[in-house]
């Protein structure tokens, strides 16, 4: 095993336990999702073979050849964009899916879904920062897409993801952090299904967690600089 994979996830988690005990948050709150996007399935084996459980992918395809590379007890995470024409290789595949971004893509994993006769699990991607070259729903239309997809029967509505306009300094994230906190509050009191909420990277999952992450995405601080 690379001792730097081990010791980098290592590192994490230590660096995750650290910060939920200075805020006063429960640290098995927050889970860690071991982003492999880029990364060779042999040095994805030895994150597994360091513990990790969770793995997050962005491409379909790319997903597919590793699941099937790499033995374990993992749950797979979809953090990427999903294409409508990628939808029946995601559905079933893919423990959670956390982007969708409009009503046609819950409406076309709902029949996917029915189909397989299983309930996908799914987040929805909010664009905070309002970033045109960025996938999410539009901070304004949050409310009616989660409420329109929460009504789907073959889906299971979980929360919300985000990913913040991007800075050196983490602490340019917390407002972001906190808006879509805020909002995740604001539906469950409306009495709509919020249990998870996606926020935070390799540059400022600390401050994530202060403001409330349940998942957390971390990929670079445990792999490095994606390999091309």
């Amino acid at each position: 095993m690379s001792e730097t994979v081990a010791a980098n996830l290592r590192r994490v988690r230590e660096q995750m336990a650290a910060v939920a005990e200075r805020s006063g948050r429960d640290p098995d709150r927050t889970t860690l999702v071991v982003v492999t996007k880029g990364v060779m399935p042999n040095r994805v084996r030895e994150a597994v073979a360091a513990g990790a459980t969770v793995l997050g992918e962005n491409r379909v395809q790319e997903a597919v050849s590793k699941i099937k590379a790499i033995e374990g007890t993992i749950r797979w995470h979809l953090i990427g964009h999903l294409q409508g024409n990628k939808v029946k290789q995601a559905v079933g595949v893919f423990d959670l899916i956390q982007s969708v971004d409009s009503l046609d893509l819950a409406r076309e994993i709902n029949q996917r879904a029915e189909r397989a006769g299983i309930r996908q699990r799914v987040l929805i991607q909010v664009n905070v920062g309002r970033e045109p070259r960025k996938h999410g729903a539009a901070p304004e239309g949050l409310e009616a897409l989660y409420r329109d997809a929460a009504g789907l029967r073959h889906l299971s509505l979980e929360g919300l993801m985000a990913i913040p306009p991007f800075s050196h300094y983490p602490e340019e994230s917390r407002p972001y952090f906190r808006w879509l906190a805020d909002r995740s509050e604001a539906l469950r009191r409306s009495g709509l299904p919020v249990r998870e909420l996606s926020m935070g990277m390799s540059n400022d999952f600390e401050v994530a967690i202060e403001e409330g992450a349940s998942l957390i995405r971390v990929g670079t601080a445990i792999f490095g600089p994606r390999e091309k």
